[in-house]
C-alpha cells in the first residue's frame, strides 16, 4: 500500500471565531442603567484585549440571521483563548447574547511548494523575504479593512473525487494554479488560512478581508472554476461582518449606523447620540446636575475632555502605567461598595494596576483613583468611573478659570513612619498656603490601606507649581522622603 505525503506545516496563533445573537427583547426590557452598565464591560473587554501586539481581539456586526457580532480573537495559546471565552462570558454584556457558533482553528502555512519546503526544513534564512512572508501569515495583524468574510472548509473525500487520495504533486499543482487566483486579488483582499483538523468540523477557517465585498464575491466565484475548489472543496456557512471599534458598540445595540463615524457622530457608553466631544448624554438619578458629570468620550480628544471635567487620564511621570483621578461628594461608603463592584470587574483585566477610594480629614471629597498599564484601558475606565455617584469637580477647580494641577500619588510610607509622613505634610501645608497661585491640597489616604497616601494640590498656573517644585521646602521633603517611604513615590502632573 503507498502512502501519501503530506505537506510541512508550521502553525502560529490561535484564532477563535466568536458568533452571538442578541436577546433583543431582553435588551429592550433592561433598566436604562443595567443597559449602560452592560454595554459599559463590553466595551472595556473588547477595548483591554484588542493589542495586536498579543494577537488582537476585533469585534464585527454580522449580516443576517445567522448572527448579530461576530468577536475574532487571535492568541499565542488555547489556554489564552480559552480564558478570553469565559471572561467575555462573565461580563455583564455577555448575559443579553447567546453564542451560537464558533470556529476553533489555528495560522497555518503549509509547504507544497518546493522554495517552502526549504523554509519548514531549516534552509532559508529568517531574516529572508519568504520566511518574513511566511511569518507575516502565522502571526497576522487584523487589519482595519472594513469587511470580513468567514467561512470553513475541507477536502472532499469521496470515491470519485479524494482529495487525499492524490500524489504529492498533483496536490501541489492544484495548490499552485490556486494561489495564482489568490494574488491577482492582492490589495483588494486579505486572507487568514487556520487549520482546523482535530479542533473543529472542518478542516480549515478561511477569513477574508476587504473594504469592498464584490472583491471578495469576485474572488471567491473565480475560485470555484478552479479544479482544487470545484472538484474537491465542501464548505460550511458562510459569515458577513462589518468590522467596528468597541467604542462604536452602543450604536450598534441602538441600531444606529457602525462605525459610527460613518453619519459623523459618536456615542457615550449608553448609546446616548451626540453631535461632538463636548456634549454629554441623558443624566439619571445619580446625578442631578449633569453639568458636574465627567465626560465618558472614548474619542480622539477624550484626554481634553476628562481634563475639562476634573478627571484626570495621563501617564504618572516615568511610569508606564496611565491613571484616572477623579472627586466625589457621595457617602464615602456608599462610594466604595461602588467602586468595589467596578474593581471586582477591573481585575478581570491583565492590564489593571489599582483601583482606590482614598479619603481626607475636613470637607474635601472623596478622591478615587485607577491604575492601567494602558492608555486605552485607563479612558475605557474613565468611562465607568465617571458614572459613580456624586461627581465634583476638585476643590478650586473652577472650569471658568484655568488652573493648574499637580497630584503626588502612591507615597507609600513605612508603617512606623506614617505619622512622620503626615506631620511633615502639614509643615509642607504652611509652607504652600503662603505661596503666590497656590489654591488647595490635600492628603488623602486608601480606606482599605492607611500607609498608601494620595496627594492632590492645585495652582493658579504651572508656573506657580513650578516655583514649588524649585524651593528648598521642596528638595528637603523629598531628602526627607526617601527615610520615611516603603517605595519610590509615583508623580502625576495635570496640565
Amino acid at each position: 500500500m503507498q502512502r501519501r505525503e503530506p505537506p510541512l506545516t508550521e502553525e502560529g496563533w490561535y484564532a477563535l471565531h466568536d458568533f452571538r445573537t442578541v436577546d433583543w427583547d431582553a435588551w429592550r426590557d433592561a433598566p436604562e442603567r443595567t443597559r449602560e452598565r452592560a454595554v459599559g464591560e463590553g466595551i472595556a473587554f473588547l477595548d483591554t484585549h484588542s493589542d495586536p501586539e498579543t494577537g488582537g481581539t476585533a469585534v464585527y456586526t454580522v449580516l443576517g440571521h445567522k448572527a448579530d457580532l461576530m468577536v475574532l480573537h487571535l492568541r499565542p495559546t488555547l489556554d489564552e483563548l480559552d480564558q478570553l471565552e469565559r471572561g467575555f462570558e462573565s461580563t455583564e454584556f455577555a448575559g443579553f447574547t447567546e453564542q451560537t457558533d464558533s470556529y476553533i482553528s489555528v495560522t497555518e502555512a503549509s509547504g507544497y511548494t518546493e522554495r517552502a519546503r526549504e523554509y519548514f526544513e531549516g534552509e532559508v534564512d529568517d531574516d529572508s523575504g519568504l520566511a518574513q512572508y511566511i511569518q507575516s501569515r502565522l502571526h497576522p495583524e487584523i487589519p482595519e479593512m472594513d469587511y470580513l468574510s468567514f467561512y470553513p472548509m475541507s477536502k472532499r473525500r469521496t470515491a470519485e473525487d479524494n482529495w487525499y487520495d492524490l500524489p504529492f504533486d498533483e496536490r501541489a499543482e492544484h495548490m499552485a494554479s490556486h494561489g495564482d487566483i489568490g494574488r491577482d486579488y492582492g490589495g483588494k483582499v486579505q486572507q487568514m488560512i487556520t487549520g482546523s483538523v482535530g479542533l473543529d468540523d472542518h478542516e480549515w477557517g478561511v477569513t477574508l478581508w476587504a473594504d469592498d465585498m464584490t472583491d471578495v464575491k469576485d474572488l471567491l466565484y473565480e475560485m470555484r472554476f478552479d479544479p482544487s475548489t470545484s472538484r474537491f472543496a465542501e464548505f460550511g456557512q458562510f459569515y458577513t461582518g462589518r468590522r467596528f471599534e468597541p467604542s462604536d458598540l452602543p450604536a450598534f445595540m441602538a441600531g444606529e449606523a457602525v462605525p459610527a463615524e460613518a453619519d459623523g457622530h459618536h456615542h457615550d457608553e449608553a448609546g446616548h447620540h451626540q453631535g461632538d466631544a463636548h456634549h454629554h448624554g441623558e443624566g439619571d438619578a445619580a446625578h442631578d446636575d449633569e453639568d458636574e458629570r465627567p465626560a465618558t468620550d472614548h474619542g480622539a480628544d477624550v484626554r481634553s475632555t476628562l481634563e475639562e471635567e476634573g478627571v484626570y487620564g495621563g501617564q504618572p511621570h516615568g511610569e508606564d502605567v496611565y491613571a484616572v483621578v477623579l472627586y466625589s461628594d457621595a457617602d464615602p461608603d456608599e462610594l466604595f461598595g461602588e467602586v468595589e463592584g467596578l474593581r471586582s470587574n477591573f481585575e478581570h483585566y491583565d492590564s489593571h494596576v489599582k483601583t482606590a477610594v482614598y479619603q481626607a480629614e475636613g470637607d474635601a471629597p472623596t478622591a478615587v483613583a485607577s491604575v492601567w498599564e494602558t492608555q486605552s484601558a485607563a479612558d475605557t475606565a474613565s468611562g465607568f468611573l465617571s458614572d459613580l455617584p456624586g461627581i465634583v469637580r476638585q476643590a478650586g477647580d473652577d472650569a471658568a478659570v484655568d488652573t493648574w494641577g499637580t497630584m503626588g500619588m502612591f507615597y507609600t510610607t513605612k508603617p512606623e513612619k506614617r505619622t512622620d509622613f503626615v506631620e511633615k505634610f502639614d509643615t509642607v501645608g504652611g509652607v504652600l498656603e503662603g505661596m503666590e497661585g497656590h489654591i488647595t491640597t490635600d492628603l488623602l489616604a486608601n480606606r482599605e490601606d492607611e500607609n498608601d497616601m494620595f496627594i492632590a494640590s492645585r495652582w493658579e498656573s504651572q508656573e506657580d507649581a513650578m516655583e514649588f517644585f524649585r524651593s528648598d521646602a521642596f528638595s528637603d521633603t523629598v531628602d526627607w522622603g526617601r527615610d520615611v517611604l516603603a517605595d519610590r513615590p509615583r508623580h502625576v502632573f495635570l496640565a
